[in-house]
């Protein structure tokens, strides 16, 4: 990921235009005149081979000819001679380049690739950064710039809006022009050979003057880069996103359960919620959800109360709430003898509140304050369709005091055209959010909800749950076992296997080759026994028969392999039996059967499938997606989303099933997601839940043969374990290691114990306590960007090992620089630790390829000042000496 020179692309100081014409209809044409009409800062100059002036100017014959680097090239010449032209910019000293040209994904007629790859090969010697190609450019306002072949510029404003689709940009930013929608970057990413989502997405998370971030994605490239960016930036803005293409075709061509469950589409929505993004359906929604996050109320809760003049309108309102799932305040006692107070005899008496057609402008405020009081409303949707009784001005002044100061959201919505085009301008000016339609309101209600659920998951820390230890060496070696025999699906034996190495209960099973070893099998194991057919062609064994339950004795299992090898030949002729499983029949009582399953993303990776189980489980809609890793808070959310849990509470005397097992196990399994990358698919099924636990009954496994394109990375790097290490301090051994999610209590229980002075040290000023929402920020790192790690004293008695020292490290997405900043425990502090600490980390930035460490302290914090001195960091004052800046380069 790389942020690098985007300036250049985004705020350059002067432009080229390379393919600037005077002919009509030419997008040489377009983009020079656009640069013109924008009033960008600095020369915009015309290069054109065969002509020596463009629009009435001087053109330059070649990138050599100009009088200096331009900061940005706007290339707008055939696909053919883009390579050359990138490769004498980045010769001449330009960073940044928009490639407009479509056709480079042909062959380079010079070379052995593309005619991109020789563009890419050309700009990266120069670190020269390249939007496009095949876009229609890129349009920033606050800086006049319209680098495009857009018809018309953008109006400035504070939403970025970035997308993959040129065709769309130019009609997005007509439609925004006529609603007045400004924007603080227009971006047409195209084929996004170099500059991506993830760049732009870093870009603008630290771009003061952007609110909120708004895509239109029809796919991702580097699902990696792209998660990480989006992690960092949703914390510090609102990102909203629609994507394109929500079909599942990838589903069609999976050999599992889960694979087939887990469509392309369900798993960008997974990645989007884990990400903290909202994603919507429609462009429009884009705008509205835009509109609704940025006027920023605290959020209570989802219980909505509509309060309307129209009957008819808060019906629709309420209908669309519950159809998208959500919630309508049930109205307390109180409140009803509020709103009885203010209102006629015939309101409505309940929710939606309609306060009738002639209601005066005091009645709307006096309605709207009584649901503003009250405690089981956490939100308003205001409602107005316009009447001759009052003026939509006068309701507006009546109810705008309210409003602005509520401790609640409050939508708003005003139906009709000019009689309410004043309130709607006024809404605007406030920054209020506003809606043409009751649905739209009640759309925009569901989105604040889910924003808000999506970033609570974010800051959300998770108990530390005790630590697992698998048998991975032996999963490795039942993996290479299955590769080395060539077999791409894991016999039932070896995958049941696999399973229990990572602590997943397994019913034992035994492959029998034929039917005396079948026989001795269930004689060791007990009758009754349950036999299936082993078969690398039969993926789903019901259906050709070959599964035979409750098999009483020697002579029932010889008449069940025979009648099976029959079924099985019936059915699948092509398929070649290597044996049966036979298993101990178990009957569980109050058993559910579930689905928990892995399958691969050719995007994202790894996926965790969970949802109801059987053999009819590709008809339920029940089962969700989650990306590895997982710790307990998110396999509950994914339980949560599966829509299982009505089947596994209490119901008419059968216990609840035991929740804990379960999200145990899809812990277990994630791991195993992230441990094993040569396995393809694990399919659990069914995964049988009661009271007393959980127990796979059946599992298939496939692998990743010798020749088979690898699978795409887990999309979240998971927590480095290789990281971990034994230290001795003052003749204590303890464990550093990276920070986990899980170690949120015990880091707020670090900072409340350091004293004041350790504190202001650490933090520059007087704090007693550090706030959940910054704890799990500390405590929940993206490893791909940021490294913390902790010191941990061994346990004493009950008391569970506590952090002696921290050290933590937050690179730029160039890997450039990283800032860093530690703390060390006053018990142990003067004894090294905090040496081995800084230590531990300047190697591990070292090891990939940070290229300066740098950090600050308080000119009396004499201790830093000279470790760092003592590691080698450059210690010297900074800005008016009112701290010391430590800086450590190369090595």
């Amino acid at each position: 990921m790389s942020v690098r020179n985007l300036d250049s692309l985004f705020r350059p100081r002067s432009i080229a235009v390379v393919g600037a014409s005077d002919r009509a209809g030419s997008i040489g044409r377009v983009v020079l005149a656009n640069l013109k009409r924008g009033g960008i800062r600095g020369p915009v100059w015309a290069v054109n081979r065969r002509h020596a002036t463009v629009d009435g100017g001087p053109a330059f014959a070649d990138v050599d000819q100009l009088p200096s680097a331009p900061d940005l090239a706007v290339i707008c010449t055939p696909a053919a001679t883009v390579p050359a032209i990138v490769a004498a910019l980045g010769r001449r000293g330009t960073r940044a380049a928009i490639v407009m040209s479509a056709g480079l994904k042909d062959r380079d007629p010079g070379g052995e690739g593309t005619l991109e790859q020789a563009m890419l090969d050309a700009a990266r010697p120069h670190l020269l950064r390249v939007l496009g190609p095949n876009c229609i450019g890129a349009l920033v306002p606050g800086w006049k710039l319209n680098a495009s072949f857009a018809p018309g510029g953008a109006m400035p404003g504070t939403l970025a809006f970035v997308t993959q689709s040129g065709a769309l940009a130019t009609a997005m930013l007509d439609w925004a022009n006529e609603r007045s929608i400004g924007f603080s970057h227009f971006v047409s990413l195209g084929d996004s050979a170099d500059v991506d989502f993830g760049d732009v997405i870093d870009y603008l998370a630290s771009d003061a003057d952007t609110r909120a971030i708004l895509l239109y994605i029809e796919s991702v490239k580097h699902a990696r880069k792209f998660m990480s960016a989006a992690r960092a930036a949703a914390r510090n803005k609102p990102v909203i996103v629609v994507k394109a293409g929500r079909t599942p075709d990838a589903a069609k061509a999976a050999a599992s359960h889960t694979g087939a469950l887990a469509g392309s589409d369900a798993v960008f929505d997974a990645a989007a919620r884990r990400a903290g993004m909202l994603r919507v359906d429609t462009l429009e929604a884009l705008f509205d959800a835009a509109q609704t996050l940025a006027y920023p109320h605290p959020w209570r809760g989802a219980n909505l109360a509509i309060l309307t003049n129209g009957g008819g309108a808060g019906v629709l309102a309420a209908d669309a709430l519950s159809l998208g799932g959500g919630r309508l305040s049930r109205l307390s006692d109180a409140t009803m003898r509020a709103l009885d107070a203010c209102l006629p005899a015939t309101w409505s008496h309940g929710n939606p509140v309609d306060i009738v057609g002639d209601a005066p402008a005091g009645r709307y405020a006096k309605a709207l304050e009584a649901l503003l009081a009250a405690s089981e409303v956490d939100g308003v949707l205001f409602i107005h369709a316009p009447t001759a009784i009052v003026p939509a001005g006068d309701i507006v002044a009546e109810m705008l005091p309210s409003i602005r100061g509520a401790a609640k959201p409050v939508l708003s919505t005003w139906m009709g055209g000019k009689a309410v085009e004043g309130a709607r301008r006024t809404f605007s000016y406030e920054g209020l959010p506003w809606y043409s339609t009751p649905e739209r309101a009640a759309a925009a209600w569901l989105q604040l909800a889910d924003w808000h659920r999506n970033q609570a998951a974010l800051q959300e820390a998770p108990a530390e749950s005790a630590e697992f230890a698998p048998e991975r060496e032996r999963a490795l070696a039942i993996v290479n076992e299955g590769i080395a025999s060539g077999r791409a699906w894991l016999d039932p034996a070896q995958a049941h296997s696999l399973l229990a190495a990572y602590g997943i209960p397994a019913i034992p099973t035994t492959l029998a080759r034929d039917a005396d070893e079948a026989v001795a099998a269930a004689a060791r194991m007990g009758y009754p026994v349950a036999l299936k057919v082993v078969s690398q062609e039969v993926v789903h064994k019901s259906d050709v028969g070959g599964v035979a339950l409750g098999i009483a004795n020697a002579g029932e299992l010889h008449a069940a392999i025979v009648r099976m090898r029959q079924q099985v030949a019936r059915a699948r002729p092509d398929a070649s039996i290597l044996g049966f499983a036979v298993q101990p029949m178990v009957k569980r009582q109050n058993a559910r059967e579930l689905i928990a399953g892995l399958a691969s993303d050719p995007v994202f990776g790894p996926v965790l499938l969970f949802g109801k189980g059987g053999v009819e489980v590709e008809q339920s809609g029940a089962h969700a997606i989650a990306l590895p890793p997982l710790n307990p808070v998110l396999a509950r959310d994914l339980l949560a989303r599966s829509g299982t849990r009505p089947l596994l509470e209490a119901h008419r005397g059968q216990p609840a099933a035991r929740e804990e097992a379960i999200v145990d196990t899809l812990v277990r399994l994630a791991r195993m997601a992230c441990d094993l990358p040569a396995m393809a698919e694990l399919d659990i099924n069914p995964l049988v839940a009661n009271e007393e636990g959980v127990l796979a009954l059946d599992a298939r496994v496939r692998l990743r043969l010798p020749g088979e394109a690898a699978g795409a990375p887990t999309a979240i790097r998971p927590y480095p374990a290789a990281l971990e290490e034994q230290v001795e301090v003052a003749g204590t051994t303890l464990l550093v290691r990276p920070i986990r999610p899980g170690d949120a209590a015990r880091l707020k229980q670090f900072y409340s114990k350091a004293t004041p002075d350790d504190m202001r040290l650490r933090f520059f000023m007087a704090r007693r306590d550090v706030p959940a929402s910054e704890l799990a920020r500390y405590s929940q790192i993206d490893y791909d960007r940021e490294m913390t790690f902790v010191a941990l004293a061994p346990q004493d008695g009950d008391v569970p090992p506590q952090m002696a020292g921290e050290v933590r490290a937050v690179c730029d997405p160039d890997n450039l620089r990283a800032e860093f900043a530690i703390q060390v425990a006053s018990g142990w502090q003067h004894k090294g630790l905090g040496r081995i600490l800084l230590a531990k980390l300047v190697g591990y930035l070292r090891a990939r390829g940070t290229a300066e460490v740098w950090g600050q302290c308080l000119p009396e914090n004499v201790a830093m000042a000279a470790l760092a001195r003592e590691m080698g960091f450059r210690v010297a004052p900074a800005g008016e000496a009112t701290s010391l800046h430590l800086d450590l380069r190369g090595g």
